[in-house]
């Protein structure tokens, strides 16, 4: 039987993974729950991503493409005649008010990079990566200190269940900013 081209696989498994860890969890993911979840064959998971890491990779590198969406296309970064801690708590508002479940997921992959090595570097590159945007706007050490606020902002709404309060995110983004 000649082998099927099947040009976007590579993606619909990488959608799976991030399924699957929506709804299981770190703990849930494996090649056959990731190939149960994408209707293909066992081997096809294997195939692309010899390792759980490797498929954890590219399903963090899929997630994180979310907040960066969201950050690039608020204009945010380009308009530096508006108020930074107030875009940027209209923005966590707006991110954390979207699919929630996909932010929780974000984030379970995000911290996973504590317990697996392989994770690392792309969780690095993300912090990396949004501290360099958000550097548009301000100096390099606030725009660090500006992820770490907006990532903490969102890990106690995620823990807590509490809802989000844009004006306590935005009086707290503005004592950061100088």
């Amino acid at each position: 039987m000649p082998r099927r081209y099947d040009p976007e696989r590579r993606r619909r498994i990488i959608d799976a993974a991030i399924r699957v860890v929506g709804k299981k969890g770190i703990a849930g993911l494996s090649h056959r729950s990731v190939a149960a979840e994408a209707d293909v064959p066992l081997g096809s998971t294997t195939y692309h991503f010899k390792t759980l890491d490797e498929l954890m990779v590219a399903a963090l590198r899929q997630a994180n493409e979310g907040f960066a969406r969201t950050l690039t296309e608020s204009g945010l970064l380009e308009n530096t005649e508006g108020d930074l801690a107030a875009g940027l708590a209209r923005l966590l508002g707006k991110w954390l008010d979207g699919d929630r479940a996909g932010v929780e997921l974000e984030y379970e992959l995000y911290l996973a990079a504590l317990r697996r090595p392989a994770l690392r570097p792309v969780a690095a590159e993300w912090a990396e990566q949004t501290a360099e945007w958000l550097a548009r706007r301000t100096d390099p050490a606030t725009a660090r200190a500006l992820l770490a606020l907006l990532d903490g902002i969102c890990l106690q709404v995620l823990l807590t269940g509490a809802p989000y309060d844009e004006e306590y995110a935005r009086e707290a983004l503005a004592r950061v900013i100088p």
